[in-house]
């Protein structure tokens, strides 16, 4: 009997050891879900928060930068009334026979009353266009040209407007450009179109998150959940319309940190680091084996130095033309770039639409021999996506619907910012949990992986770093000035 009262109570032991250790384990699994339940509703209030942020702070300087981008969507119809009589010649069939190339630059020429050869020639595309002689000027600023309008057929000056840089800009698209990119400040103003550029792509996927993890019944009817109906009918809209132009917001971001000067010059650094960089002929006639890389934004630089010194035959215009011509170079936007001394000539594609016409040749001065030659298909791909990426933006890529894709998303922009503000003016007695709070309550783990994320972005893009930098700062004075105020209560 004793036996059995020791083997009663061994087992009796063994039994209740089993069960503490399957409780243990029941414990152990309830922590780590409530772990995680407590950890993901801080990540949402994160989310929530930043997002909250960006819209209030960095939402002046999108919504200009959308306004001026619809702008400048614009330009093209405009400028074709606005320069109509520049742009445009009285000619209207085939018939009519264009001068040599000599002709109309002499006609340019004779109207400035100056011998000075151009920097650049851009022939008329087709029947009905003028021939575009570009000159530099010492009394214009960096990267501008005096244009002269030549009618090819009878040789009239059309136009005689300032341009800017290679693309040749006219005075109107250049204002809006400057506008766009700069506030017209220079180079400080810069750091405004980069602060949106980089804050847009990051308000557009909090948005999308947000949306995401909100309770099904609030995505369909928000207005049965909710006291302030008003303020919830404008955020379903505001997250509608962010979901439709979600994809063309990423857009616009990506390609428009091409232009920053901070993130775009690590862009850049990272593309020539791969070998993706845009390949562009060598113009130095001692170097003439040897490619060049350039920015894919050349036509937004200036030409190369002025012509004044260095004097060709006119007659050479037309012979460059021809051999590039019989090259390949069949685009009907083309452009020669004018040598300099032991330079070779240049003449380039300039058509930007789909299909990208953007070949190029050096051709030699003496024996207009092609020294070398890059077509568009040779492009490695990243330069190719960069190229049609630019070009998007610009609008200039898929002509006429680019435009209109550009102008509605502009539009669709300046709705959702100002959607924002009136939900934030809606809730703005509301106490809102700081963002430092939802910090705290995120595990270690979590931290340490989005400070190491938000680390790498501040280093690709130092202006949204430096501006995430100020959102800490503005949120800790407030929960300083929240946490006195409640002391002293």
């Amino acid at each position: 009997m004793t036996q059995a009262l020791v083997y009663a109570q061994r087992h009796g032991e063994t039994v209740f050891l089993q069960e503490q250790r399957i409780q243990n384990m029941h414990s152990a699994h309830s922590r780590e879900a409530s772990s995680k339940a407590s950890w993901i509703p801080a990540l949402k209030a994160l989310v929530i928060r930043l997002h909250f942020y960006v819209g209030l702070l960095v939402g002046p300087f999108i919504f200009f930068a959308a306004l001026s981008g619809t702008l400048y969507a614009l330009t093209p119809a405009l400028e074709k009334m606005l320069y109509q009589h520049a742009l445009s010649t009285e000619a209207t069939t085939s018939d009519a026979v264009p001068h040599s190339l000599a002709e109309q630059i002499g006609a340019a020429q004779q109207y400035l009353g100056h011998d000075t050869l151009p920097s650049a020639v851009r022939p008329a595309p087709e029947t009905g266009a003028t021939t575009r002689v570009m000159f530099s000027d010492p009394t214009l600023k960096p990267g501008e040209h005096r244009a002269i309008f030549i009618d090819p057929t009878n040789l009239e000056v059309r136009g005689d407007l300032t341009v800017y840089g290679t693309s040749g800009v006219l005075p109107l698209r250049k204002t809006i450009d400057q506008l766009h990119r700069s506030l017209l400040l220079g180079d400080f103003g810069r750091l405004y179109s980069e602060l949106a550029a980089s804050w847009l792509w990051i308000a557009a996927l909090g948005g999308l998150a947000i949306w995401w993890f909100s309770p099904k019944g609030a995505r369909q009817n928000p207005d049965k959940r909710n006291r302030t109906a008003k303020r919830l009918r404008t955020r379903r809209r505001h997250s509608t319309l962010g979901l439709v132009l979600l994809v063309g917001l990423l857009g616009l971001s990506a390609t428009g940190m091409t232009w920053s000067q901070w993130a775009g010059n690590n862009f850049f650094t990272v593309l020539k680091a791969g070998g993706w960089t845009t390949p562009r002929v060598s113009v130095e006639l001692d170097a003439n084996d040897a490619g060049s890389m350039n920015d894919p934004h050349a036509e937004h630089h200036a030409h190369g130095a002025s012509h004044a010194g260095h004097q060709l035959p006119l007659g050479d215009f037309d012979r460059v033309l021809a051999q590039a011509r019989k090259a390949g170079l069949d685009a009907g936007l083309i452009e020669l770039i004018v040598p300099g001394e032991q330079q070779a000539w240049k003449v380039r594609e300039i058509d930007r639409s789909w299909p990208s016409q953007v070949d190029e040749v050096s051709i030699h001065p003496s024996s207009f021999q092609v020294l070398q030659q890059v077509a568009f298909s040779d492009y490695p791909l990243m330069a190719k996506l960069t190229r049609w990426g630019i070009d998007a933006h610009m609008g200039v890529l898929f002509g006429r619907p680019n435009q209109l894709l550009l102008t509605a998303l502009g539009i669709g922009i300046m709705t959702m910012v100002v959607w924002g503000y009136a939900m934030w003016w809606r809730r703005r007695p509301s106490v809102s949990q700081p963002l430092w709070h939802t910090l705290g309550r995120l595990p270690v783990s979590a931290l340490l992986l989005t400070g190491i994320i938000s680390l790498g972005l501040g280093y690709a893009m130092p202006v949204m770093g430096v501006s995430l930098l100020i959102f800490l700062l503005i949120d800790g004075v407030r929960c300083l000035v929240g946490t006195r105020q409640a002391t002293t209560a």
